[in-house]
């Protein structure tokens, strides 16, 4: 009789030890990846993390971002960091490749209704790396990866650059004037940058309302001179900020006006960084977004996006891969409130 109890006591702890190995091996396999953050730096105007964008963005919450504006790397073109996680360090299928992780994640945080855009201009195909001379559509690639994921395509516009900076910057013989003497046939123009925008389906829970119109101009030329009115049928002055940004070429971005990148580059950067013009973000934020919205930006570089957002009354949320980059990122964010308070003076 003892032996039995013993026995059916032993069989009853063998079934226990089981059933506690699968639920542990249920709750590992089902656990929720935690965001891998290396540094962070967060204050109720700006979040900037460490690490890489598409782990850090599983910690925000879904249809949380009201705006996201950034550069993704531009395939091999440049390389920004020795990191393996760096998806401008690819060749162009695994850049693809790693770049569908990421979209999924950004559709996922965006609020329904709400804008992304992201900058990039075609790629120069070269012969040793490529095969073949030409040009690569990346903007256009890039759009069908998002198209897949469920964004809409909203619009695009293109920003002008100077032939003669980019023939002298890239070498391009395509560019080069003794092409012309030689062999025509291989000139081609110098390559605009893009501005493309995505919508996430859905109604858009807070729109973008301004009952003022617009009350200041981002760009070279000087302000309207058109008298502002309250009634938006009279008020000129919006009205002709609104026909410079309604343009589908826009000539009047200063390409000079960019945070420093001169503190953020290291010996073996093999190509440099491009930080995105102040007056394209600053035009996307008043075209698509309200005072108070979050702005995200999941390549931070050296913090351009999320600078123009928070001197704009908007909140930013940067991620950097690389340390160096992060490091002038931090640092220029919290220059943040001294060129709050110079714009004030």
């Amino acid at each position: 009789m003892e032996n039995e109890i013993i026995n059916e006591i032993e069989f009853y702890e063998q079934r226990l030890k089981e059933a506690k190995a699968k639920i542990y091996q249920f709750l590992a396999d089902n656990k929720k990846e935690m965001p891998k953050i290396i540094n962070q730096e967060i204050n109720d105007q700006w979040a900037a993390y460490h690490g890489d964008c598409v782990e850090v963005l599983k910690g925000i919450p879904s249809n949380s971002i009201h705006y996201s504006i950034f550069s993704p790397p531009f395939s091999s073109l440049f390389t920004y960091s020795a990191s393996e996680r760096d998806m401008g360090n690819s060749t162009d299928k695994e850049f693809y490749d790693h770049f569908k992780y990421l979209i999924p994640e950004l559709y996922r945080v965006m609020m329904p209704g709400r804008l992304l855009s992201f900058h990039c201009s075609d790629i120069p195909a070269m012969k040793e790396r490529d095969g073949y001379m030409g040009l690569k559509d990346f903007p256009g690639i890039l759009l069908r990866k998002f198209e897949e994921v469920g964004f809409i395509y909203h619009s695009k516009v293109q920003i002008k650059k100077n032939e003669l900076i980019e023939a002298v910057r890239t070498k391009a013989i395509s560019l080069a004037h003794k092409q012309v003497v030689k062999d025509t046939a291989r000139c081609r123009n110098a390559l605009p940058d893009y501005i493309v925008t995505v919508l996430k389906s859905g109604e858009n829970p807070e729109p973008v309302s301004r009952p003022k119109g617009f009350e200041y101009y981002n760009g070279t030329l000087e302000q309207p001179k058109e008298n502002k009115h309250k009634e938006h049928g009279l008020n000129r002055f919006s009205q002709k900020i609104w026909q410079r940004y309604a343009s589908s070429i826009w000539l009047d971005i200063r390409q000079t006006n960019t945070l420093n990148i001169q503190q953020a580059r290291e010996k073996d950067d093999e190509r440099h960084i491009c930080p995105l013009q102040l007056d394209v973000i600053s035009r996307c934020l008043e075209l698509w977004t309200n005072k108070g919205d979050t702005v995200l930006t999941p390549f931070g570089g050296i913090g351009s996006e999320g600078f123009q957002a928070v001197l704009m009354d908007r909140k930013a949320i940067l991620i950097e891969l690389k340390d160096i980059y992060y490091q002038v990122l931090v640092k220029n964010m919290k220059s943040t409130t001294e060129a709050k308070l110079k714009s004030f003076l």
